[in-house]
């Protein structure tokens, strides 16, 4: 009788077990898409789920056109609060958005608002008991007539750095992995990361499309593969359910 008792505890607690909920939280290069099935554009965490096994779940709520003020003060970040649990995760990627100084709504300066706003998000998660994840700006792609890939993103990469390394928080450099993915498919080769394509080309587009910032399926899928390759570096027990 005990050992069907315990046998029953077992199963019990294995099928209420929560799962491990890993929420990002960042702009439209990271977010999901609507019409997956037909849109060739992906955000790079839209495709995370399939690195992970059961036990995980990938809510992503990244939005298209959002910084760390808008995110915030659209109560984005406080929705994420109310489920927040202790062993959950969150991708911090800003950037993008914060840099627009003609959109008062978005704009942070980097060294202040924006450096505030992700001590916020740090600290706030991990008064929930779960791990705050900061990554660097993924790159647009920017080459000069030189084929240089130029910068586009400032002092905002190097803020999240400095928050990363004040606050000790697990810092992956998408900034830097991404510039190395971009160059090693070259000045025309890493078009296919992004989203070009020719008038009628795509049934998606009506019109012709060029667009170096936002990700095509293979963009997406190889910067998920980046993340999770430097995920295995770290040290936390997340890396445990990498499949």
């Amino acid at each position: 009788m005990r050992i069907k008792l315990v046998l029953f505890l077992l199963i019990a607690t294995s099928c209420f077990a929560q799962k491990i909920t890993v929420y990002g939280i960042g702009d439209s290069t990271m977010a999901n898409k609507s019409n997956p099935a037909e849109n060739p554009e992906n955000g790079w965490a839209q495709v995370l789920q399939q690195f992970f096994d059961d036990d995980v779940v990938v809510d992503n709520r990244a939005m298209n056109g959002r910084s760390t003020r808008s995110f915030i003060n659209e109560k984005r970040w406080d929705s994420i609060l109310k489920t927040l649990k202790k062993g959950d995760y969150v991708l911090i990627q800003f950037g993008h958005n914060d840099q627009k100084e003609n959109k008062p709504s978005v704009y942070t300066n980097p060294r202040t608002a924006y450096r505030q706003n992700l001590i916020k998000f740090v600290t706030e998660t991990r008064a929930k008991g779960a791990t705050p994840i900061l990554l660097s700006s993924i790159v647009r792609r920017n080459f000069n007539e030189q084929g240089t890939l130029v910068d586009t993103h400032g002092l905002y990469p190097l803020e999240t750095r400095l928050v990363a390394t004040d606050y000790k928080v697990t810092f992956i450099d998408l900034q830097y992995l991404t510039e190395l993915l971009e160059e090693s498919y070259g000045v025309e080769g890493s078009k296919k990361l992004h989203l070009h394509f020719a008038a009628g080309e795509s049934p998606f587009y009506k019109t012709e499309k060029h667009d170096d910032t936002h990700l095509s399926v293979l963009g997406a899928t190889e910067i998920s593969k980046l993340f999770i390759s430097e995920l295995k570096k770290t040290d936390l027990d997340l890396k445990k359910h990498i499949k």
